[in-house]
């Protein structure tokens, strides 16, 4: 097994890489009409905005009704049967909701102030608001306790290390500090996906332009990482972050194909039309589309069928749905062409939302 801690420690230690004039930055330019969407038997009214699966769609519907009961009998299942990734997307979106519906929380918090499903809803929820807000740093450090009190749940759950990982990138913490969570998260679930991202954002942020060893990490942890797992995607996650920012050196085009090649072998592995996978696909689409792979990239819109999600569209565009149709108009029509510039970018800058 690759020691992913091994391959985080040195880059954490190292210098600061120097920043160096690259790539432009934006989003991908589309053209082409609504006629040719209709043309081709996709209508927008079908495209569903960062939809709900199966098991989280009555949740949510319970929540609207003020019930807490589903939503904590849900996050139990993910813990009882180790359901990890699952566990952490239901999380975050169950924080979203609280945050429009702070009443329905409250009373889940007060009902089963012990529950440890409440405990990481509620730390997530902390980290969300605080993030927002000018005074980040110093409010993130106040909610340091509700982490540790989420991570008290179940010793095996890696998602309030993730939580944790997102916290110190938020609150600034010092690298030997993250190399203390970071081990902690790893030993519990060596490839779990929403850590190895939050360990990717934070090399990112310590060193911004350090696209090279940001891929220096993911590549083999996604290696290390069986067939399935969504760790595979890391290192086009990665290469994102390189297409769409201006700073640091060149990365090499093969490296850039892999990480595209390596994703586009997951998604193949993952169910169609389906919202679980529906965000690889929509990043795995974005970036092959900078790379000029365009048909690769019409399948990974037909594989995710109606599912578009917010990432990584709201990173290029006010309007991350309406974005999302002009790229699949573009690519489906006869006559329209995305404006395909692969590694220079055009527009303005890559907007900043959140964490």
């Amino acid at each position: 097994m690759v020691d992913t801690m091994a391959l985080l420690l040195p880059f954490l230690r190292s210098g600061r890489p120097a920043k160096t004039a690259g790539r432009g930055t934006g989003a991908v330019g589309v053209s082409g009409t609504a006629g040719a969407a209709r043309a081709s038997g996709a209508l927008d009214g079908d495209v569903l905005l960062d939809a709900p699966d199966a098991r989280l769609g009555p949740v949510l519907v319970a929540a609207a009704r003020g019930e807490h009961a589903p939503a904590a009998a849900l996050l139990a299942a993910t813990a009882e049967h180790a359901e990890w990734e699952h566990r952490d997307r239901y999380v975050r979106r169950l924080a979203a909701f609280a945050r429009s519906r702070p009443e329905w929380f409250r009373t889940w918090s007060a009902t089963a102030p012990d529950d440890p499903g409440a405990l990481l809803v509620g730390a997530q929820l902390a980290v969300d608001r605080a993030w927002d807000s000018p005074a980040r740093t110093e409010l993130l450090r106040q909610v340091s306790p509700l982490i540790t009190a989420a991570a008290g749940g179940d010793h095996r759950d890696p998602v309030p290390w993730r939580l944790a990982l997102d916290h110190a990138r938020g609150a600034r913490a010092g690298h030997r500090y993250f190399e203390e969570l970071w081990e902690a998260a790893v030993r519990r679930a060596p490839h779990h996906y929403g850590c190895h991202v939050a360990a990717l954002r934070y090399l990112s942020a310590s060193w911004h332009g350090a696209h090279r060893e940001c891929l220096d990490f993911a590549e083999p942890a996604a290696q290390d990482a069986p067939a399935d797992a969504l760790v595979q995607a890391l290192p086009v996650r990665a290469v994102f972050a390189y297409l769409t920012d201006a700073c640091g050196p060149e990365v090499p085009r093969v490296r850039l194909d892999a990480a595209a090649d390596r994703a586009v072998a997951l998604s193949a592995r993952l169910p169609a039309a389906d919202p679980w996978p529906a965000q690889i696909r929509n990043l795995l689409a974005y970036v092959l589309l900078r790379l000029a792979r365009r048909a690769e990239a019409l399948e990974q819109l037909r594989l995710t069928g109606p599912y578009a999600t917010s990432f990584p569209w709201e990173r290029v565009a006010e309007d991350p749905l309406g974005h999302f149709l002009r790229v699949r108009e573009a690519l489906r029509g006869a006559s329209g062409e995305p404006e395909e510039r692969p590694l220079r970018g055009h527009g303005g800058p890559v907007r900043s939302l959140g964490h």
